[in-house]
């Protein structure tokens, strides 16, 4: 059987919080999981990403941090549009070599033809750099603190793709 859900960790781990899906990934690479489940730490390979995402998934959860205004460390569970830009963001596919914008990713999949699957975005609110061009290792308190909850909303979000899966017919022999 080949994997019916991507769980794919987004993120660069030179830039403090950014690193949030990186981490989240290799957590839930420990995580027993049932066939059909594929986690990737794909970092800022964004390219790698948008030709992942035509693969015959059903499903595909990035995780990533996130800003949308809300406390550091708070977490959100969106459902974005894979062909439109984000609002703000010109419609243009371009490939980011040091960071990666899932939207961007989701609209460089979209124009490279295949159908996409159901995206989520599990996301974290980061706290801000002091110098957003300083490089800086390790989640900040708040976001490191996120990381057991971020497990359990991607283990329930998977589950509860997988119960709305009707079951094979079994097959028996005669």
């Amino acid at each position: 059987m080949s994997p019916r859900i991507l769980v794919a960790g987004i993120g660069n781990i030179f830039f403090g919080d950014d690193a949030f899906g990186v981490e989240a990934a290799r957590r839930l690479s420990l995580e027993a999981w049932s066939e059909g489940v594929r986690v990737v730490d794909f970092g800022i390979r964004g390219l790698d990403l948008a030709y992942a995402l035509l693969e015959p998934y059903e499903l595909a959860i990035l995780v990533d941090a996130t800003q949308q205004g809300g406390v550091p460390g708070t977490l959100y569970v969106i459902e974005p549009e894979a062909a439109g830009p984000q609002p703000g963001e010109p419609a243009a596919c371009t490939v980011e070599m040091h960071g990666m914008n899932p939207w961007k990713v989701l609209q460089m999949a979209a124009a490279l033809g295949g159908p996409l699957p159901r995206v989520l975005v599990v996301g974290c609110e980061p706290t801000p750099l002091v110098d957003p061009d300083d490089m800086q290792m390790g989640l900040s308190a708040p976001v490191q603190n996120a990381l057991d909850e971020t497990v359990r909303i991607v283990q329930s979000l998977v589950a509860n793709h997988q119960s709305q899966i009707p079951a094979a017919p079994a097959v028996t022999g005669h």
